[in-house]
Formats: structure tokens, C-alpha cells, sequence
């Protein structure tokens, strides 16, 4: 097997699995009790918000733990709803994010719609670029929340989210940003993003953690009300059992990022740039996100996006699996949906472009045999494709 889809998971990591397993059997103790074998569990939930909190350069305390990136989405939208409404009566408020983002996100703020809230989704450029003056443009007296995404899960354009957080808190200090790191928390520099965002969602099966797991980052002095109500866990913010063993494997993968973080982005660049080399000896291959000069060094380090005309891309998909492939046609959460993808949509895609999409994101696990394989392979799929021989 070939694996190319680790935006949509990644392989735990050896050392990540080891840590979970003394709490998988003999240290099974509640972190929440007061004797030893409860002290143990907590001590371990305790290193690994320190783990978490230094690949963005925050506090432990800033660290709350959930049970994945999609409930540390919902959580961001939905706590600052509930928090401005509380101080607004009045109005249900405004909230600014992108037409690109997770459906997390999008399908949180057509929720929060429901409820009365305005909501812009801002759309991208060609290369899926949003830029802060149009966030500034859309802010409205009653906006409470922007959340834009650090990096696309599809076409892996990173967003200028410092610079557009720095805007915003230019002109209003009173609205909370949001950003949805779950595809860039270890596997780009964030050391600093801390410092310019409110709030910020990461999950631990994006960074060889096991699933189930998550993180958001809630800054220092922000007022914001908690998603899960019973218990005092995560300091009355996310009430429910703490997942120990899955904590401890997130914070052993986070431990790993951290140490291993220029060499993994290297490894992965080198990989992707090779394979997009190759892939773009195929006739009719067009590549999805930052890509013009300047702005190749702008995309996650193990993405390559591509749309290839004349092929469908499920068909494909079909075909590579048949292979020992492994690669998606856009986000994971959206397998099997018949719409194009609204991210290709969004940069001006057209739908039969967008139908055959392929998307390649790639680990320093990977080997330049594998990519060599892989490209090969699709070469080949694509020409049978083209040439009605699927055969599926």
C-alpha cells in the first residue's frame, strides 16, 4: 500500500502509541480523584497540555482538550454566539469566515443562522488567498467573531491569518478571531499564532495522534462560554471524563512535532515538489491552491491538489485503490457527496474541472520509490480514462 491521504489521517507514530498504553490497562485512574493512581492520570493530561500549548506558543492553561477538531469548531462559533448574546439582547450579531472552510465551520455558522445570526463568507481568490483588507471591509458594529482558516484542507493554501488577526484588532478589540488549525497544528511553524488569535481548533489523528482527540486554544482573559455543561473538567470549560490515554498519545505526537518539525517539512516538500514535477507531464493537469511564483512556498508542505481534465475523479480513485493507492478527491468529510467541491467552486472552478479533482498529501514517511510509484500509476489511469478503457 501506497498511503497519500494524510490530510484525511495520518499513521499514529510509534512513540504516540506507547504512551497511550499504561492508560489503556494499568493506569486507568480518573484524572479528576484526589489518591495516586488518579494523580498519575492527571499529571499525564498535564504534560500533554504543555506539549500542545508550545507548538503555538501558548500557556497550558490556554489548552483545552475535546474530542476532536470538529467539536473544537463548533465549540469556537457557538461559544462566542453565546457569549455575545449574553451581553446583546438585542441583536443576534455577525460573524465573518470564508467560503473555503471546513464544513465544521460552515455547517456551525448555517446553524447559527437559524438562530438569527448574519454571517459573510468571504470568497478567495484564484489561489484561495483571503486577504484582510476584505476581512476589514465586511465588519459590521455588530460583528462578534472572524474565523479563517490557517490552512485549507483541500488545496492547502495558507492564509495570512496573523495579518488578518492583526488587522482586525486594529480597528475592533472586541471581536474574537477564530482559526481552524486542524491542518496546520505540527506540520507548519505556528510557535507565534498564539499571540495574534483568540481562539484556535487542532486535532491529534492530522499529526500521527490517535483519533477521538482534539484541542482549542481559548487565550488568556477571553470570556467565552463552555460547549459541554456537567463536571469541572478542563477548568469548568468542557465538562465529560477526560480521554487520558488518548491525551497522552496526542501529547507524545505534539512532543515529536515539535522536535522533528524542519525536518518533517523539508522531507515533505522535497516529496511533493517531485511528484508534482511528474504529475505535471500529464496533458491537462491543473494545480489547485498557491501555486505562482511567490506563492508556491504559501501551501502545506505535503499537499498537491490537481483537477485533470478529460477524467472523473472518483473514477480514478476507484482505479488507484485498486492499486494499493491511497488518495482523495478533496476532504475526507465530504466522500461520496456528488457535488463538486465547494473550495474548487469557491476559486472559480468549473464543475467539470472540479469533478476531477485528485488530491495527494503526502508524509515524511513516504519515499521518493512511493512517489515515483504513485505517479507512474496515475499516468497510466488517466490514459485509460481518457481512453475508456476504466474497465471498473
Amino acid at each position: 500500500m501506497i498511503y497519500l491521504d494524510n490530510a484525511a489521517t495520518t499513521k499514529i507514530e510509534e512513540p504516540a502509541f506507547n504512551a497511550m498504553l499504561p492508560f489503556l490497562k494499568e493506569e486507568y485512574g480518573n484524572a479528576s480523584a484526589v489518591y495516586e493512581l488518579a494523580r498519575r492520570s492527571k499529571k499525564a493530561v498535564f504534560e500533554a497540555r504543555k506539549n500542545a500549548a508550545a507548538l503555538i506558543g501558548a500557556m497550558p492553561s490556554e489548552i483545552f482538550f475535546t474530542s476532536g477538531g470538529t467539536e473544537s469548531d463548533n465549540w469556537a462559533l457557538c461559544g462566542a454566539y453565546e457569549t455575545f448574546r449574553k451581553k446583546n439582547t438585542e441583536s443576534a450579531g455577525h460573524i465573518i469566515t470564508t467560503a473555503i472552510e471546513h464544513h465544521a465551520i460552515l455547517h456551525t455558522a448555517e446553524y447559527l443562522e437559524s438562530l438569527g445570526v448574519s454571517v459573510t463568507y468571504l470568497k478567495p481568490d484564484s489561489e484561495g488567498f483571503v486577504r484582510p483588507e476584505q476581512v476589514l471591509e465586511a465588519i459590521r458594529p455588530d460583528t462578534f467573531l472572524v474565523s479563517v482558516m490557517t490552512a485549507n484542507n483541500e488545496i492547502g493554501t495558507i492564509e495570512p491569518v496573523r495579518e488578518i488577526a492583526d488587522a482586525v484588532r486594529g480597528l475592533r478589540k472586541d471581536v474574537l478571531i477564530h482559526t481552524d488549525a486542524v491542518q496546520a497544528f505540527g506540520q507548519i511553524h505556528l510557535d507565534d499564532l498564539s499571540k495574534h488569535v483568540d481562539l484556535l481548533s487542532a486535532s491529534s489523528h492530522k499529526l500521527g495522534g490517535p483519533k477521538g482527540v482534539g484541542i482549542l486554544f481559548v487565550r488568556d482573559g477571553v470570556k467565552f462560554s463552555p460547549f459541554m455543561r456537567g463536571g469541572m473538567q478542563e477548568s469548568g470549560r468542557r465538562a465529560g471524563t477526560e480521554n487520558v490515554a488518548g491525551i497522552a498519545g496526542f501529547g507524545e505526537a505534539c512532543m515529536l512535532s515539535f522536535a522533528g518539525l524542519d525536518a518533517k517539512i523539508s522531507a515533505e516538500t522535497a516529496l511533493r515538489d517531485r511528484f508534482l514535477a511528474k504529475l505535471s507531464n500529464i496533458t491537462g493537469v491543473i494545480v489547485n491552491g498557491a501555486y505562482s511564483e511567490g506563492n508556491f512556498t504559501k501551501r502545506l508542505p505535503g499537499n498537491i491538489s490537481v483537477c485533470i481534465k478529460g477524467i472523473e475523479g472518483e473514477s480514478a480513485l476507484i482505479m488507484l485503490d485498486r492499486e494499493g493507492i491511497c488518495a482523495s478527491s478533496g476532504s475526507a468529510c465530504a466522500t461520496g457527496a456528488m457535488e463538486p467541491s465547494h473550495v474548487l467552486k469557491a476559486i472559480g472552478r468549473a464543475d467539470d474541472e472540479a469533478k476531477g479533482s485528485l488530491r495527494f498529501t503526502l508524509s515524511h514517511h513516504n519515499t521518493e520509490e512511493e512517489i515515483d510509484q504513485a505517479a507512474l500509476v496515475i499516468t497510466e489511469i488517466v490514459d485509460k480514462l481518457r481512453n475508456g478503457k476504466k474497465h471498473l
